[in-house]
């Protein structure tokens, strides 16, 4: 990578002189095969005073399913459905990818987008919450890349949080009710439905309305099932012990639940 100091961009162009001409898909990026692993998690945790060990240990989670990620493939279909979609529409818009921690990666894709002519992408964020690594982030993340780019970066506006964007919740509607169809009609009354998130630091949760978005998008998608029993859990947490996260773990709230007699399915929805 080009680590020559960009020049000045100069005053930028009004927006509304410069029609949307791109749409840029930013996610976070997962390793793609082995040798990807420990690049990828040096890429995540760059900064951040982690413990080899520490390293290692989430690498045996990535290595158990081959050192694949899905992320990268799914956010090749989504731009596969988009691209689809937009040819239906009759709607000339090129869609361009960039990642966080791994490839494609972010500055190389406006470098791309900068050689093509493009001057001003709308960004859809893979992320549907609020918080500093769901969105926040991200946009340090392409303001770094354009500054890196230099005269003629793209322009990039980001689209509105997505959690409770009636097709997000119709769309995870229609994932709840794939779940219940495989319980007994009997027993439905009798199911907890476990929105399972990641965790984040209580720290950042109190400056950020993740976990207020999180539960208003697991509210309108069991009412669309007119569904009441229903909480938020959370998963994936990691620094240290002393360092409060957000809870209920989504394994000790199963515990919980396996030893409550009222209780006779449970359905996690990521």
């Amino acid at each position: 990578m080009n680590t020559t100091p960009a020049a000045p961009l100069g005053p930028l162009p009004s927006l509304d002189s410069v029609p949307i001409d791109s749409i840029l898909m930013v996610s976070f990026g997962g390793p793609e095969g082995p040798e990807d692993v420990m690049p990828f998690l040096e890429n995540v945790l760059r900064g951040k005073n982690v413990p080899r060990e520490r390293m290692l240990e989430v690498a045996e989670h990535y290595n158990h399913f081959g050192g694949v990620s899905p992320i990268n493939q799914q956010c090749r279909d989504l731009i596969a459905a988009i691209q689809s979609e937009l040819d239906r529409r009759g709607i000339k818009l090129p869609i361009y990818w960039g990642n966080r921690n791994w490839h494609p990666m972010l500055t190389n894709t406006l470098q791309t987008m900068q050689q093509d002519g493009r001057r001003r992408a709308i960004a859809f964020f893979t992320s549907m919450f609020s918080c500093y690594s769901g969105c926040r982030q991200y946009r340090e993340n392409i303001a770094a890349a354009i500054l890196q780019v230099g005269q003629g970066a793209p322009m990039v506006e980001k689209s509105r949080m997505g959690f409770n964007h009636p097709k997000f919740i119709q769309a995870q509607a229609d994932c709840l009710r794939e779940a219940f169809a495989k319980i007994d009609p009997n027993l439905r009354a009798n199911t907890q439905v476990l929105f399972s998130a990641h965790s984040i630091p209580k720290s950042m949760a109190d400056h950020s309305r993740y976990a207020l978005q999180l539960s208003e998008a697991a509210r309108l998608v069991c009412e669309a099932l007119g569904h009441k029993n229903w909480e938020v859990v959370y998963q994936s947490r990691s620094g240290p012990p002393q360092q409060p996260w957000l809870e209920p773990d989504v394994c000790a709230r199963i515990e919980q639940l396996h030893a409550d007699s009222n209780i006779h399915s449970v359905i996690v929805q990521p």
